[in-house]
C-alpha cells in the first residue's frame, strides 16, 4: 500500500508544489510528515534544527550499523548505512544517492537545556525515573515538547537573519511519535517562496532513553550538507518510510 501511496504523492507534489504547498505541506499525517522544529539539518548557517544546544560532541561513529531494523522502502529504491563513520544513513536508487538521514547522540549530562526542559516537566536529572510509567512518559514529552519549542524559537531568528523575512516558514505542529522503543516527538518545518514553491522542508525525530538524547533528521534543503535530499519529490516519496524505520530502530541501545 505504501507502494501505491508514494508514487501517489508524488504525482501531488510535482503537479501542485508551486501552488498548493501550504495545503499539502502544513500538517503531519499518521504516515507522511506534511507540516512543522528539526526536522533537524546541519546547514552552512548551523541552524539550530541541527545541533541540540549541549556543552559536547555527538558521539562519532556510524551507528546505523548497531540500530537500524526494518527498513521498508520504496520500489527500486536502497537504504542501508553509509560508507565512513558519520552517523548517516543512505537512501538511494540504481546507485544513485537520493538522499541522507543524520542521527545525532547526545549525553544529557552534556545538554543543559534539556536538562532544565526535564526539570522543568518534574524529571530531576539525578533521580530514577521509570520512563516506562504513563506518569513519566506524559512528563518526558513534556520536556521533548519544550526542548522543540525552544529549538523553534532559534530556528526563527536563525532564519529572519538569514532570508530577511523573504521566505515565509511555517513549523510544523509536534506529533507522538516511537523511535523504537522510545517514546519520541516527531516535528519540523517548510519554508515557502513568495512566488510559491518549498525553500526548505525539514524532518526530524526526537528521543531520549535516560540517559542520550537521539535526534534524526531529513531535509531539502540546498543549504543543508549532510542529511538532506536533493530532490523535494524524493523526500515527500521518503516520508512515510522514514517514520516507518524510526519506528523500528534498536533503542536504546
Amino acid at each position: 500500500m505504501l507502494r501505491v501511496y508514494h508514487l501517489f504523492l508524488g504525482a501531488i507534489v510535482l503537479a501542485l508544489t508551486p501552488v498548493g504547498v501550504k495545503t499539502i505541506l502544513p500538517r503531519f499525517s499518521a504516515e507522511v510528515v506534511e507540516n512543522p522544529s528539526s526536522v533537524a539539518m546541519t546547514t552552512k548557517s548551523n541552524s539550530p534544527q541541527t545541533t541540540p544546544s549541549t556543552t559536547g560532541n555527538p558521539i562519532e561513529e556510524n551507528i546505523w550499523h548497531k540500530i537500524l531494523g526494518q527498513t521498508p522502502t520504496p520500489n527500486g529504491w536502497e537504504i542501508a548505512p553509509c560508507e565512513g563513520n558519520a552517523p548517516l544513513l543512505c537512501v538511494s536508487s540504481q546507485g544513485e544517492r537520493l538522499g541522507t538521514v543524520e542521527i545525532g547522540v547526545y549525553p544529557v549530562k552534556n545538554n543543559p537545556n534539556f536538562q532544565k526542559n526535564l526539570a522543568d516537566a518534574g524529571i530531576p536529572l539525578d533521580t530514577q525515573v521509570d520512563y516506562q510509567s504513563p506518569e513519566s512518559q506524559k512528563k518526558l514529552l513534556t520536556a521533548l515538547k519544550a526542548w522543540v519549542a525552544d529549538l523553534n524559537a532559534t530556528f526563527v531568528r536563525d532564519r529572519q537573519n538569514t532570508y530577511k523575512n523573504k521566505i515565509v516558514f511555517s513549523v510544523y505542529p509536534t506529533q507522538q511519535a516511537p523511535v523504537g522503543q522510545l517514546q519520541g516527538i516527531r516535528y519540523g518545518f517548510v519554508g515557502i517562496k513568495p512566488e510559491g514553491g518549498v525553500q526548505e522542508q525539514h524532518i526530524s525525530h526526537v528521543a531520549f532513553d535516560g540517559k542520550t538524547m537521539y535526534v534524526i533528521t531529513t531535509a531539502f534543503d540546498p543549504g543543508s550538507i549532510k542529511g538532506k535530499f536533493d530532490e523535494l519529490e524524493n523526500l515527500a516519496i521518503f516520508q512515510p518510510y522514514f517514520s516507518a524505520i524510526a519506528s523500528d530502530l534498536n533503542l536504546p541501545i
